[in-house]
């Protein structure tokens, strides 16, 4: 069987019989990959904490009909304090569990593997309140979802007040249209900014009182755009 290289994330982990675990990674060639770490759960394993989620790894793997087998592990990084901060390691879950729902195997998407990269050495750098909001709406335009902003997405006025964002029909609406869910203007300004090419400036504000609303907002858009719902979100919540 052919082997390979490869850099990765890990996003998750699956407990497969008494001492393996199914990793899946997000990598940097292969898009997204299922390997087989064998023994990694015992005591003695040569893998250690190295294969946990949020481990920036470099690998050794050999190709398997359904699963890979990965025969060695080395650690790049482990945003420790990502790790050791309940707040930011539920932002961390929220951006791991949409990248792997976005993610397919064998596609390769670098720049998604990228954007997490940055996303994660962000928050590892410190408290970040707006880059669970930031990442979904860029990882939304990445995914080819631009929403309209200047107008309303219904009626296509462009002099009128926005107040609702729609997801359905992909952007914002009017008093005389609105329904979904509401926008304050301080919101719309920041979504802009976003999506506008400001976002390392939105990243460097250290609070918003949009902040909770934008992210609401995103985790409804990602939500519409992958149709199901999001697991994670309930952790930052309670963070």
């Amino acid at each position: 069987m052919a082997t390979y290289s490869e850099r990765g994330v890990v996003l998750r982990t699956i407990k497969l019989g008494e001492a393996d675990n199914i990793v899946t990674l997000v990598t940097e060639r292969r898009g997204k990959v299922r390997a087989v770490a064998k023994g990694v759960r015992r005591t003695r394993s040569r893998f250690g904490g190295r294969l946990e989620p949020l481990s920036h790894v470099a690998l050794l793997c050999y190709e398997g009909r359904n699963l890979d087998t990965i025969t060695q592990a080395d650690t790049l990084e482990q945003f420790r304090p990502v790790r050791e901060d309940l707040g930011r390691w539920g932002r961390a879950s929220c951006i791991l569990e949409v990248v792997d729902a976005v993610v397919q195997e064998g596609e390769d998407d670098c720049r998604l593997y990228q954007m997490l990269l940055g996303a994660l050495r962000t928050l590892a750098g410190g408290h970040v309140p707006l880059l669970v909001p930031c990442f979904y709406w860029k990882l939304l335009a990445q995914q080819g979802f631009h929403p309209v902003l200047d107008r309303c997405v219904s009626c296509d006025a462009d002099g009128e007040e926005l107040v609702a964002f729609d997801e359905g029909q992909g952007g914002m609406l009017c008093r005389a249209c609105r329904r979904g869910t509401r926008v304050s203007p301080d919101a719309l300004a920041l979504l802009r900014r976003i999506l506008g090419g400001d976002m390392v400036g939105v990243l460097a504000e250290q609070a918003s009182a949009a902040g909770p609303e934008l992210e609401h907002l995103g985790t409804r858009a990602i939500e519409h755009h992958l149709e199901r719902r999001l697991r994670a979100p309930g952790i930052l919540d309670r963070a």
